[in-house]
């Protein structure tokens, strides 16, 4: 056992050499982002740090924060709740960025311990002076996997002299603020993010296998509509090694590499003798490239994220399916062409170049402002380097921030991108905790305190002290801001839609409208139920009548009548009497007028008939007429 751990480790060495060796300019580049200190005035200024490659770094965005160095525990290797120290921000205050010192652990260590008792960022202060290096993940084990895995801080190392600048600061009693800011950690130079992913088909290599098959899993949804509507150009990359010359006849290189010993992959299990080859990895990463190719051709290149995901689920190495008949299977059912895949992939016994493959081997030397590609997986975004765990909605922030800013595809502002902010003190923003209602929206570029557009109403205000509710609808929320109650299955509001909307107390209430609307006793206040035979009773928002006897109250004329209807009390007797009366009145005032007029007539004609002819019951009545002139 020992003689064959010897001669693995003698030849993954050869591998590692065989990557370095040629490239004596190789480098590996390390992604930083600024840091901005803003208080207290002697130290203002703008400086360097290096993003970790583990939790989520705030792309396209930044972090502001107070700067706490504990008096204990100041290197962060061990659980801060057992010093008594929280982190935690109070409400209204800045989040906490908790600087501590380098060594002793593991980086992730000291950030997980920070995240745990509260801290939003970490700094992680240098022990030498010495360039900027990146913080990575140890090589993982049961321990260090679940907590790695959960880290979702952004982290940054600084260099010494400037921690030693801000511990001084903080030793002398000043507040310093600083401002983390990644949104130019990525470039955005046109209106199309392009993107690549260094990935592997080998499903056996520990906790780093398993997050990345869960990541292609769950970001192939968001990369494809990313695709589709020409967001983005996607492109997979696969890192092999060669074997030395010297070494090509081995039997460790024949086992572990095709077209002999140009193209190689470590062994899956660590173990020459059992389970799978290196070559079947190199073949299976040839044949998703060539998948992709293929597709690319068919102008379908995100069906690529179709095939490794269906591969993973179908032919995985734990259950022996990891084989050229599973792979052919699942292409078929994607309707790929299968014979284009063979001739794409060649001949891994021949003894020359693969065009593929060696076209990958040049892609892993860095180009431009872009290191080397060395570590499995790697995400390289507009030509940078990405750091930070390889999650989602870590990623798409990261692919987002790579579009200039209102220029976003909608996905970049989904729930898919969310950085909590808003979770946290509300993002500073105006809330109404009654109704749920909050002006913090978040995107990936960080927290906006804008008044919220509600089932149709629009909130205006500052957004961060002030947001009211405007125009009509504005009684759907919470009423609003009027005084509101319920009682007995009752339920009344203040509040009227009407002329920009206002608070006023219904009827049957009194009130400010705002704060109170108290119950008005119309029985005793505005006299209801005045109908002699009426009594009155006072209820929350209203009154009711009754009448004695057998007799029903008809509200709209405040008077009982009889059950049957035939007798009638009260205020219409009366009315009965007056009109009767007044119809008397008028049929008396008729006969005297006839009378009158008649006797007017009479004595008339009587004087008429007079001119001619005398009347035997009267005098001869003079002649009136005027004697003519002779």
């Amino acid at each position: 056992m020992a003689l064959k751990r010897s001669s693995l480790n003698l030849f993954l060495g050869f591998l590692v050499i065989s990557l370095i060796a040629p490239r004596s300019i190789a480098r590996f580049v390390v992604e930083k982002n600024s840091l901005r200190v803003t208080s207290p005035d002697k130290i203002k200024g703008t400086y360097d740090s290096a993003i970790g490659n583990f939790g989520i770094p705030q792309y396209g965005g930044s972090m502001a924060g107070a700067v706490v160095y504990p008096k204990d525990n100041k290197k962060g290797c061990k659980e801060f709740d057992g010093f008594g120290i929280s982190f935690q921000s109070k409400p209204g205050a800045l989040p906490t960025f908790v600087l501590v010192d380098r060594g002793d652990c593991f980086f992730a260590l000291k950030v997980w311990n920070a995240q745990k008792a509260g801290a939003s960022a970490v700094l992680v202060a240098d022990d030498m002076e010495e360039p900027l290096i990146t913080m990575d993940t140890p090589a993982e084990d049961a321990s260090s996997a679940q907590y790695i895995e959960n880290i979702t801080i952004p982290s940054a190392l600084i260099e010494k002299s400037f921690s030693e600048t801000l511990k001084k600061a903080l030793s002398n009693g000043d507040m310093v603020n600083v401002n983390l800011d990644w949104r130019e950690a990525v470039p955005h130079p046109d209106d199309r993010v392009e993107y690549e992913l260094w990935t592997n088909s080998n499903d056996e290599c520990g906790v780093k296998c398993d997050m990345l098959m869960e990541f292609v899993k769950d970001f192939r949804g968001a990369a494809q509509i990313l695709e589709k509507g020409g967001y983005t150009q996607f492109t997979p990359h696969y890192i092999t090694w060669y074997c030395p010359q010297a070494f090509t006849l081995s039997r460790q290189c024949k086992s572990q590499c095709i077209n002999h010993g140009r193209y190689c992959a470590p062994d899956p299990e660590q173990d020459f003798s059992s389970g799978y080859d290196g070559k079947d990895v190199v073949l299976e990463n040839l044949r998703q490239l060539c998948v992709f190719k293929v597709a690319n051709e068919t102008k379908k290149p995100w069906v690529w994220w179709d095939y490794v995901t269906d591969f993973q689920i179908r032919c995985p190495m734990k259950e022996k399916k990891y084989n050229k008949e599973c792979a052919d299977a699942v292409i078929k059912s994607l309707g790929l062409d299968g014979k284009k895949i063979d001739k794409c992939m060649g001949d891994p016994k021949a003894n020359s170049d693969n065009p593929v493959l060696k076209e990958e081997q040049d892609a892993q030397v860095g180009k431009g402002t872009r290191g080397d590609v060395t570590i499995l997986p790697t995400l390289v975004v507009n030509n940078r380097q990405y750091r930070g765990k390889l999650e989602k909605g870590a990623v798409l922030k990261a692919l987002c921030s790579g579009f200039e800013e209102t220029t976003e595809p909608a996905v970049c502002l989904s729930g898919d991108v969310e950085t909590n902010e808003c979770l946290d003190n509300n993002g500073g923003c105006w809330q109404d905790k009654i109704a749920n209602i909050t002006a913090c929206r978040d995107t990936f570029r960080g927290r906006v305190c804008e008044c919220p557009l509600v089932d149709g109403v629009q909130f205006k205000g500052d957004g961060y002290k002030n947001c009211e509710v405007s125009g009509s609808g504005r009684c759907k929320i919470n009423n609003g801001g009027c005084w509101h109650e319920s009682q007995d299955g009752h339920t009344f509001s203040a509040c009227l839609d009407v002329d920009g909307g206002k608070c006023q107390c219904p009827p049957g209430f009194k009130g400010d409208g705002v704060k109170s609307c108290l119950d008005v006793d119309e029985c005793k206040e505005r006299k209801a139920c005045q109908c002699p035979a009426c009594s009155c009773k006072d209820t929350w928002g209203s009154y009711e009548c009754s009448c004695s006897g057998d007799l029903l109250y008809m509200r709209d004329h405040d008077t009982c009548i009889s059950k049957s209807g035939t007798e009638v009390k009260s205020a219409w007797t009366v009315v009965w009497v007056i009109f009767i009366g007044l119809a008397m009145a008028a049929g008396g005032g008729y006969l005297v007028y006839k009378h009158k007029l008649r006797s007017y007539m009479d004595s008339e004609i009587r004087a008429i008939m007079a001119q001619y002819m005398p009347l035997d019951s009267q005098a001869e009545v003079p002649n009136h007429v005027h004697e003519e002139r002779a």
